[in-house]
């Protein structure tokens, strides 16, 4: 059991320590392209298969790219499938680090989605501290707090006069 436990600091430390660690998690994942053909516009990609989201330019640049949870085949306590809907959609409604769903409350409160950035009815892109490479989400997309921060306030536009009211596309790649 020793043995065990000095192999997992060993992996821990490594990872922590290695070259990789001072680069963002936008430099680790890798599995989304680096570039696309240029979409002429703002762009983030969800892709539920590989459990990642990526932000691309207008130019196709993919400039971060972290963890994504998306909606699950199915909710126990709902009883029925809550995937999150493929297709293509805009961003329409943006939170802060406050922002709470009133869809699934909690006893005391909704259900925290600190940085929410709604596009789809009530799906969102969201932070939370519940990011797994699975999808066990009600139909949201979780992120990291900190890369649902950066999109929210460095890349997520909602609609407005200088974008013709249309809000930053979102693309959720199908299942």
């Amino acid at each position: 059991m020793k043995r065990k436990r000095k192999l997992v600091l060993l992996l821990v430390f490594s990872l922590l320590f290695s070259p990789l660690s001072s680069y963002s998690r936008s430099h680790v994942h890798g599995s989304l392209p680096s570039e696309i053909t240029a979409p002429g516009e703002k762009l983030v990609i969800v892709d539920p298969n590989i459990h990642e989201f990526g932000a691309y330019t207008a130019d196709g640049e993919l400039v971060h790219t972290g963890m994504a949870t998306a909606g699950s085949n199915w909710c126990r306590d709902l009883g029925r499938p809550c995937r999150t809907r493929s297709g293509s959609f805009r961003v329409y409604s943006l939170g802060g680090p406050s922002c709470i769903s009133h869809k699934f409350p909690l006893p005391h409160g909704g259900a925290p989605m600190p940085y929410c950035m709604y596009f789809n009815g009530s799906q969102a892109l969201h932070g939370s501290y519940e990011v797994v490479y699975g999808n066990i989400s009600h139909g949201c997309v979780r992120l990291h707090v900190s890369d649902a921060k950066w999109l929210r306030f460095n890349f997520i536009e909602g609609p407005r006069a200088s974008n013709n009211y249309r809000g930053t596309r979102v693309i959720i790649r199908p299942y």
